[in-house]
Parts: C-alpha cells; sequence; structure tokens
C-alpha cells in the first residue's frame, strides 16, 4: 500500500495542472473525467501527507526517548504510543480510501418505484416508499426532481421515477435497488388482516449525452395527449411523449409536464440511464447479475428488505440488520441502513470478496 502513495501523489498535482489547462477546461468529457480523478486522489493525499509528518514526529520521539530519563522518558513514550496508534488509524483510512473506486461515484441517479405484488396495496406501499425516498434526499442536502408518474386508483403508483441530483446520489441511493417488502393491515382489509405486499425499486445512474450517443434514425418519438388528473394544458393537448428505441426495444413514456419539449427530455434521460446500464451489463457479467438481482422478479421470495408496522420493524436481508424504528426510516431517517450497508461492502473488499 504505501509502495503506491508516491506515485498517486505525482499524479495528483498532474490532475492539479489538468484541472487549470484551458484545453481540458474546454473538453466537457475530459474535464468530468479529470475532475472526478481529483476528488478520488484528494483525500489520498491528504492522508499520505498527514501519514508522512506523523511518521517524521514519531521518528524525532524515538530518538529522544534514548537520551531521556525519569518523567520526560514516561511522557515521550507516551507520545510514541499515541503516535502509533494515530499512525494505525491513518493506515487503515488509506486501505479504505485505495479501495477500487465504484464507476458511478459521483453521478445522479435516477429512481424508479413500481407497485409489485399485492394489487393496489403493493401500488399504495409504491407510494410510501417514493415519499420515503424524497425525505431521505432533503435530509441529505439531495436535490429532487420529478420524472414521470402513473397513479393507481386509490392514490397509490403503479409506477413513479424521479432524479436525484448530488456529489453523494449514488453512494447513498445505490443500495435501494430491489424487492421492498411490506408486512401491514392494508386500507383495503376490512378484517384487520396483516397482509403481505411489495414494490420494487430500480437505481440507476444518470448518463449524459457523451455516455451514451444516440442517433435519431434509432429512435421512434410517438406523441399523444396525457391522461389522468386534469389541468391546464393537460388533456387537452399532445403533450405527452413515447419515445422508442429500436435496436433494444426499450420504451419510455413521460406526461407529467405541460411541455411536450419537456416531456422529450425527461423521456431522454430515463432511456439513456437505462441504455448505459445495458452496456454495462453487456461488458461485466458481474454487474449484470448485480443489475439483475435488483428487481428480482418483484415477488416476496426476491426481498431485500422487510418493512413490518405492527412490530415497526425494519429488517435488511442482505447483511442480517434489524432495526426497531420503522416509523423514522419512513420519515426519511435510513442512515443508519446505508451506513451498514456501505460498511459491509467496505469489509467485503478488504476482504477480497466479490
Amino acid at each position: 500500500m504505501l509502495d503506491r502513495l508516491p506515485g498517486l501523489e505525482r499524479e495528483y498535482e498532474l490532475v492539479l495542472a489538468q484541472l487549470a489547462d484551458p484545453e481540458v477546461i474546454a473538453d466537457r468529457a475530459r474535464l468530468r473525467e479529470v475532475s472526478r480523478r481529483h476528488r478520488e486522489l484528494e483525500a489520498v493525499v491528504a492522508a499520505a501527507r498527514q501519514r508522512r509528518s506523523v511518521e517524521g514526529d514519531l521518528q524525532a520521539a524515538r530518538e529522544m526517548v534514548a537520551d531521556a530519563d525519569g518523567p520526560d522518558r514516561a511522557e515521550m513514550r507516551a507520545e510514541i504510543e499515541a503516535g502509533e496508534a494515530r499512525l494505525e488509524e491513518i493506515d487503515e483510512a488509506l486501505r479504505v480510501l485505495l479501495l477500487p473506486r465504484d464507476p458511478n461515484d459521483g453521478r445522479n441517479v435516477i429512481v424508479e418505484v413500481r407497485g409489485a405484488e399485492g394489487g393496489e396495496e403493493g401500488n399504495l406501499w409504491a407510494r410510501d416508499l417514493h415519499e420515503m425516498y424524497l425525505r431521505f434526499a432533503e435530509r441529505c442536502g439531495l436535490a429532487v426532481e420529478p420524472l414521470g408518474s402513473d397513479p393507481s386508483a386509490m392514490g397509490g403508483f403503479n409506477e413513479v421515477s424521479f432524479l436525484v441530483r448530488g456529489e453523494r446520489a449514488w453512494s447513498l441511493f445505490g443500495f435501494e435497488g430491489g424487492t421492498h417488502r411490506v408486512q401491514r393491515v392494508p386500507l383495503t382489509e376490512s378484517q384487520g388482516r396483516v397482509h403481505t405486499s411489495t414494490a420494487t425499486v430500480t437505481v440507476l445512474p444518470e448518463a449524459e449525452e457523451i455516455d451514451v450517443h444516440l442517433e435519431e434514425k434509432d429512435l421512434k418519438v410517438d406523441v399523444y395527449r396525457s391522461t389522468g388528473p386534469g389541468g391546464q394544458s393537460v388533456n387537452t393537448t399532445d403533450s405527452a411523449v413515447r419515445v422508442t428505441h429500436l435496436p433494444t426495444g426499450l420504451v419510455v413514456a413521460m406526461q407529467d409536464e405541460k411541455s411536450q419539449i419537456q416531456n422529450r427530455a425527461k423521456a431522454m434521460a430515463v432511456l439513456r440511464a437505462r441504455l448505459l446500464a445495458l452496456e454495462t451489463d453487456r461488458r461485466e457479467a458481474e454487474a449484470s447479475s448485480a443489475r439483475r438481482s435488483q428487481t428480482g422478479h418483484g415477488g416476496r421470495a426476491d426481498k431485500i428488505r422487510t418493512y413490518n408496522y405492527k412490530e415497526n420493524r425494519v429488517t435488511d436481508h442482505r447483511i442480517g440488520l434489524t432495526l426497531y424504528k420503522l416509523d423514522k426510516v419512513l420519515a426519511g431517517e435510513l442512515e443508519d441502513l446505508v451506513e451498514a450497508l456501505q460498511a459491509d461492502e467496505r469489509s467485503r473488499q478488504l476482504a477480497g470478496e466479490p
């Protein structure tokens, strides 16, 4: 690990110079790549320099303790012990910082929530998850932009999607993909019996135009009249947009905005994200397996997390973590779950596990 640090510090200086280079600044794709690398290296270099300072102080203390006696000698030994402990802390931090970076770190994310098993109760659960994620994003200082929604008969969502913007969007939402199971008495239940329903969550890193180039000849764009609740321009103009990517058959439809242009822009953003995920899956079998496991079939056996209302309990089945604070989680307090999942991933990486 220590052998890598001088090379990374040299690379950091090179990256700083590139960030001031007019040619790099003018190249959007290159600037994004260099800026991302700068963020990755900045913490590593800071820790490396701190390590060098602590190591220098330790070396000086070890040389001085040989000539010290009495109280001075005891004080110097205490300083050495503290310095060695600090050095261990820095080395542990460096081991984590030098782990392979997720290529999606720093990206915005598109989150899609769909009602699955349980009929209308599954759709109502999709609504509750959507509200939970909006509160979580607000707590974390992330901006949210609605993309599209398909409301259900009782006020839930057959499907709802939104964009989360912010440097930490992927690291905070990336673990949420999968089947979320709820156990509660539905509004539609007259006998007070507990039902089990599910909703699926898909999390996609946002793709920019430079990531996915779309040819007009590969697109079929249909415009039609919006449906759903009325309002100015809704149900009265052909503002809804459906974009079909002919080579893959992917279809994205948007109708929430009054403007056809806005709906098309949002549809294209979702389409690029889905195409980027497909391309990633194609290149990396491991990534493909991970993505397929996000939603499974939406069945109860595919669950990643269970929310039990009666016991006020949330259980994440991937790491065996159970919290008895469902009310707070639904209010957007997902930090304990996310931090535990992040820690588990770091531990597996440090142990060399997939």
